[in-house]
């Protein structure tokens, strides 16, 4: 158990400094593309850091040997939506209020953020993830196609995205780039190579971390399936985690946000597609709950964005609600 729990460490450091290469890389790729800052973080660096675990979730649900298998993979697809929504924003609230010592207290205690678009994308989020939901609770035999249309509605927020006015990056502000730290300007391919190298790292580093989380749960006294549900979404969406902490201690709040954004949106549709695509799709008891506790989250996330600017306090509470979906998952098993 002591070596279970150094891999946890060690494996939990690794995403850490390889994320911090991956936004450094991202950020430069978005300046080459001439992308939004916004653009930026939810498609780049959401599609990035959210590839990995749709990865799983299609190996979960197309090639998996038994129904335990394919019930993973449809847990995943709910779960990773509700440690977004409430762990992921809790940890940005709590970061910027940790940084307020060296950032001055107004800058910790509030940011000011497009919070008109975050309200929008929370919103389009909400839609699509109630029909997700209401699908998993009916039955009927052409229910399969309907994958392509959630494919279609994220196609669709793309383009929504990229051809959104905003602010475009400036190399001169960007950090230098890990891999040529002396360059001005460093040439795509040395972008691409550290970008993609990170998220390799990412992905395996990620693999290795829920894995140690799925030994420990059980020697906590705690079954698999609990597991499963309480700390594997964690896990999962580990690096947009990281990435909001990182961007955050750069004072890139706009960036943290819109990755975890653009990450809920990938979460509502790429996974739920591959799992009307080849399974039933019918969601049990504790997947409900899972569903109910999101969409309030999104509700009190409204409420937060309601502002001009976002404060940290009020995001840090909605942790809080995976909490509550904890006592509640023990409650009704």
């Amino acid at each position: 158990m002591i070596w279970t729990f150094a891999l946890l460490i060690a494996s939990a450091g690794v995403i850490y400094v390889s994320c911090e290469t991956f936004v450094n890389g991202v950020e430069w790729l978005g300046n080459k593309l001439n992308m939004t800052q916004t653009a930026t973080g939810t498609i780049l660096a959401a599609f990035g850091t959210a590839l990995p675990e749709s990865v799983v979730t299609l190996v979960a649900v197309a090639f998996g040997n038994s129904p335990a298998t394919k019930e993973i993979g449809i847990g995943a697809a709910i779960g990773g939506p509700l440690a977004l929504s409430t762990i992921a924003y809790a940890v940005v609230g709590i970061a910027l209020l940790a940084t307020a010592k060296r950032v001055g207290r107004m800058r910790a205690s509030a940011v000011d953020a497009d919070t008109r678009r975050l309200r929008r994308d929370q919103i389009w989020f909400l839609a699509i993830f109630v029909v997700k939901i209401a699908l998993g609770l009916v039955v009927f035999s052409y229910k399969p196609v309907l994958g392509l249309a959630f494919l279609a509605a994220y196609a669709f927020y793309c383009w929504k995205e990229l051809t959104a006015e905003g602010d475009t990056g400036d190399h001169e502000a960007l950090e230098p780039l890990k891999l040529r730290p002396r360059d001005a300007n460093p040439a795509m391919f040395w972008i691409v190579v550290q970008t993609v190298g990170a998220l390799v790292v990412i992905f395996f580093a990620s693999h290795l971390f829920v894995g140690q989380i799925e030994v420990v749960g059980p020697w906590l006294g705690i079954d698999p399936q609990l597991t499963a549900l309480l700390f594997s979404p964690i896990a999962t969406e580990l690096p947009e985690i990281m990435n909001a902490v990182i961007w955050v201690r750069q004072g890139k709040e706009r960036l943290a946000l819109a990755n975890i954004s653009g990450a809920m949106m990938i979460q509502a549709t790429i996974p739920t597609a591959f799992g009307l695509f080849f399974t039933p799709w019918h969601l049990a008891t504790p997947s409900i709950l899972a569903a109910v506790v999101t969409a309030l989250a999104i509700v009190v996330l409204q409420w937060v964005f309601s502002a001009r600017q976002v404060l940290s306090r009020r995001l840090a509470y909605v942790g809080c609600l995976y909490g509550a979906f904890a006592v509640l998952l023990f409650a009704v098993r």
